[in-house]
């Protein structure tokens, strides 16, 4: 996954950023239980909004100890786990196996072929347990794949197209709050995979690899174009969630959507000018 969807931290109080590390360490525990340490490089935060956001909807019951692991080997720390987090677990590798595929067929990263390959042998239970999801993906997939070969420039199409993959991780359940569920995970796809088609556009051109952003690089008034579009796809995004009857952690949300975006935002466009320079 991509990492934008994430916390602005400064603005957390501290028992809030416990409980949302301790879901990002439970998300951990999950991929490394069931796919050793290459399940857990596939690691995001992204998929920890969507464990934080779903757990926070279905509440579930969970599973909260102090561990300590290799990454905070000093003192132990706080960790959540429940059966939505073995869930996202198997739908973060999943497109983690695909993204390495993509890569691999693009431009031939022999390492990121390896990486899938590894952990492609441990999907088969993912693959008959989610079965109609996997079609899903694939299918979404090689639709992007095909307009990649083609050299679109319809962004919008190229980011309604991974909007809808992550609108299918996000759809834990068949009720009534699905229609909404899908939506925020709608919109948070088309937002991520615009910020990374602005966030990888001087490597892409330099590399000669495809982003659809290219043809609009020379727009005088492109970046402010950029930012509008991705504060409608936000605005939708959180019209979509506080209508969710979210209470437990919901500050942390906000957080997130309302701020964390955005100051990941910032970074992103505060490096493409350096690099630019």
């Amino acid at each position: 996954m991509f990492g934008y969807i994430t916390i602005n931290k400064s603005e957390l109080k501290f028992r809030e950023f416990d409980v949302y590390h301790s879901y990002y360490c439970g998300l951990c525990r999950c991929l490394k239980n069931e796919f050793g340490a290459f399940g857990q490089l596939t690691l995001s935060f992204d998929m920890t909004f969507a464990a934080l956001l779903l757990s926070s909807l279905y509440e579930p019951e969970n599973e909260m100890r102090y561990c300590r692991c290799i990454a905070h080997p000093i003192g132990k720390h706080l960790m959540c786990r429940n059966g939505i987090m073995d869930y996202l677990a198997d739908m973060n590798v999943l497109l983690t196996i695909y993204k390495c595929e993509d890569d691999w067929r693009d431009e031939k990263k022999l390492h990121k072929k390896l990486y899938g390959d590894l952990l492609d042998c441990k999907c088969n239970k993912i693959r008959e347990k989610y079965s109609d999801k996997e079609i899903f993906i694939k299918d979404k997939l090689a639709k992007m794949s095909e307009l990649e070969a083609q050299k679109s420039d319809d962004v919008d199409g190229m980011a309604g197209l991974f909007g809808e993959i992550m609108s299918e991780v996000f759809a834990y359940k068949n009720d009534e709050w699905t229609d909404n569920l899908r939506a925020v995970g709608y919109h948070l796809g088309r937002f991520i995979y615009i910020l990374d088609a602005y966030d990888d556009l001087e490597k892409d051109i330099k590399k000669k690899n495809y982003n659809p952003l290219i043809v609009r690089k020379n727009d005088l008034d492109f970046d402010e174009r950029v930012q509008e579009i991705l504060t409608m796809i936000m605005s939708d995004c959180c019209r979509e969630f506080e209508m969710l009857p979210i209470i437990e952690n919901a500050e942390i949300l906000r957080n997130i959507l309302y701020s964390g975006v955005w100051n990941r935002y910032e970074e992103v466009k505060s490096e493409r000018n350096k690099r630019k320079k």
